[in-house]
């Protein structure tokens, strides 16, 4: 009779490994002849693979080896063009540091910013600007952007006289000169929330006033007539970080907004205030992506905010949403014993623009870009 060892487990072949010391047996023939079986059976895979790699067709191995040099090159490119990180507020803050800030006011250096130079290139180079984004990102939901740049010129020059943004017109977008505050009811809400720590803020730094004719951080405004002051915490997508730092909790308000404009060059916060007897020229905003938000902080007797012809009243921690990109003026008309005028002033994305515009937008009018 032939011996023939029987084949176990893998479990069975590691039994009288794992078995307790004093009942491990002494290692026998059995378990040392399984073992080499094992180790044949691994062998002769690791050739049936070798001969089975030699057999392949010579022209199924070449593509396979484009693809896999197409695909290492497509990560060395993507490793390469790593997509440009969107700015926080807080990163902001340390770009306007670096940029310089002229009595607490971020100035734009930049000789190319579309935000402030008008000239007959500004199409062109919007259109390199979303040509940039959708290679790094996408071609899908840019049509109304692609449309609004291709056209801009007949939209901005065949615009009524109502509604005439200076920069860019975003075709399509519903247009009138207020919004209700379901507009945006989440920013709205929580702003009103906050209308007595904005306010204590203001007034901490309006008692500046009493020992010069204009603080360290203000800007006053070309009027008519009066006088127009201005706190900026963000201009034109940059962080004043000196003011910021003077506003911490209305700065770190700005944060909690889902729809704050933070990251282009058409998002602003500042505090604004008019003295009494004060009237703002009437004028058009840069684009219509955008909503104007008032938080009323004072609001003395007869002072109103006209748009597109149509008056309305700030009220004190109550919001107003407007559109200003329509023609619109504001005056102060009260005694002078009531005091200024003061609004709390955040620019607040247009609710029919959609998440994917919204980046791309960011993107395309980046501050200095």
């Amino acid at each position: 009779m032939v011996w023939v060892p029987l084949r176990t487990t893998r479990t069975d072949a590691w039994a009288p490994l794992c078995a307790p010391t004093s009942r491990r047996p002494t290692m026998s023939l059995e378990w040392l002849s399984d073992w080499s079986c094992s180790l044949d059976g691994l062998r002769d895979f690791i050739a049936t693979g070798i001969q089975s790699f030699r057999d392949c067709d010579a022209t199924a191995l070449a593509a396979v080896a484009c693809l896999l040099l197409l695909f290492m090159w497509y990560c060395y490119h993507v490793g390469r063009e790593q997509p440009r990180a969107y700015a926080t507020v807080n990163a902001l803050m340390q770009s306007a540091e670096a940029n310089g800030v002229q009595n607490g006011y971020v100035y734009c250096h930049s000789p190319e910013c579309v935000r402030c130079t008008h000239h007959d290139g500004l199409n062109q180079k919007l259109y390199h600007n979303l040509q940039e984004y959708a290679k790094r990102y996408s071609w899908s939901g840019m049509g109304r952007i692609h449309k609004g740049i291709r056209e801009q010129g007949r939209y901005l020059n065949s615009r009524p006289s109502i509604q005439k943004p200076e920069v860019f017109f975003l075709p399509d977008l519903p247009t009138m000169p207020y919004f209700s505050r379901d507009a945006q009811k989440h920013d709205v809400e929580l702003l009103e929330r906050n209308f007595q720590t904005i306010l204590c803020e203001f007034e901490t730094l309006y008692k500046a006033f009493s020992n010069c004719s204009l603080p360290q951080g203000w800007k006053m405004n070309s009027t008519p007539s009066g006088e127009w002051f201005t706190f900026y915490l963000v201009n034109q997508g940059m962080c004043v970080p000196r003011n910021c730092r003077r506003c911490p909790r209305t700065y770190r308000l700005l944060g909690s907004l889902r729809t704050c404009i933070g990251n282009n060059v058409f998002g602003n916060a500042c505090i604004s205030v008019l003295s009494p007897g004060t009237v703002i020229a009437e004028h058009y905003g840069p684009t219509n992506i955008r909503i104007r938000c008032h938080l009323g902080l004072k609001t003395p007797s007869n002072c109103e905010l006209v748009v597109g012809g149509e008056p309305q009243c700030w009220a004190e921690g109550r919001c107003l949403l407007f559109d200003d990109s329509f023609l619109h003026t504001a005056f102060h008309e009260g005694p002078p014993e009531e005091g200024p005028r003061v609004v709390f002033m955040v620019d607040l994305w247009h609710p029919n623009v959609a998440a994917a515009e919204r980046q791309a937008l960011d993107f395309i009018f980046a501050p200095g870009r």
